[in-house]
């Protein structure tokens, strides 16, 4: 064989060996599965199936859209929700906003990062203990407020109310919303405000033609995301209210799974299964959203 013969022949391929790598996201895959994937399948497949016989029935699902008591408990769930993800949504980008390209100094925005960080995950009986502490009958700000001749229950507001849970909401919401906004904040090139300026645009035709456009999938996304987290919602509502003043879907899940109310468990699954439902939505709704904005990232 000549030496042009042995150049143009085609070179053998490596044997593909299995990366290492996977050995790192294995815990994951196995989390996701047993915590995730199959407690959701195994609600959806009960969710149509005869608690006594076993077989293939649509009862549970019917049952659920009869209920007055379950129907009442999403419908709170989802007003809750679109509340406290407008308010979370609008508020968490202002403040986001000030502070990233506000002209604030610099250390504000690592200190509003640090703080959303952990005020996004501070839920549960300690936020609902810190609210009953600060606006309860006999909360600290309570009694300030009496003390210059103001008192808010006088006016109809209370915190273990519709409104009272939503401001505990929005403690946790807005942060959140701070840290998933940010990155669609920093994909504002500069060279865009000095284009606009250099043809005459005012600030808001600049934000009515540029930036609005540009944020709108990104805003939408986020509000869809905080939407689902509070619908998802659970401890802490329960530890504010204990159960009993606010009906929402996941506390009537957690009284099905202790034998309080319903006495049905296909029912039970039924009401489970819908809240599958909404996730799933919320989530695909996020991850077409997400990656339209991401297109003004790169």
């Amino acid at each position: 064989m000549s030496q042009s013969q042995k150049r143009d022949a085609p070179k053998a391929r490596p044997v593909s060996q299995m990366s290492w790598a996977w050995l790192g996201v294995m815990p994951f895959f196995i989390f996701a599965f047993m915590f995730l994937l199959y407690p959701s399948s195994t609600i959806v497949v009960r969710t149509f199936q005869d608690a006594e016989t076993g077989s293939f029935t649509l009862k549970n699902i019917i049952n659920l859209m009869r209920d007055p008591y379950v129907l009442g408990a999403y419908s709170l769930s989802i007003k809750i929700s679109i509340v406290t993800a407008l308010g979370g949504a609008i508020f968490g980008f202002l403040l986001a906003y000030a502070a990233i390209r506000g002209g604030l100094p610099r250390f504000m925005r690592s200190s509003l990062m640090t703080f959303s960080g952990v005020a996004s995950n501070f839920a549960g009986v300690p936020l609902a203990f810190a609210f009953i502490a600060l606006l309860s009958p006999t909360g600290m700000l309570t009694n300030w407020l009496k003390a210059v001749g103001f008192n808010i229950y006088d006016y109809g507001f209370t915190l273990f109310k519709f409104w009272g849970l939503s401001l505990v909401y929005m403690y946790f919401q807005f942060p959140l919303m701070v840290l998933i906004i940010t990155p669609a904040i920093d994909g504002l090139r500069r060279e865009w405000v000095e284009a606009s300026e250099n043809l005459g645009a005012t600030t808001f035709q600049y934000w009515r033609y540029v930036a609005f456009p540009i944020l709108l999938p990104s805003l939408l996304g986020c509000t869809i995301l905080l939407f689902g987290n509070a619908f998802g919602a659970f401890a802490t509502a329960q530890a504010l209210t204990g159960g009993s003043a606010m009906n929402l879907a996941t506390i009537v899940i957690g009284a099905q799974l202790r034998g309080d109310v319903l006495g049905d468990l296909g029912l039970g699954y039924a009401v489970a299964f819908g809240m599958v439902i909404v996730m799933t939505v919320v989530m695909i709704g996020y991850s077409v959203l997400q990656r339209r904005a991401e297109r003004w990232l790169k």
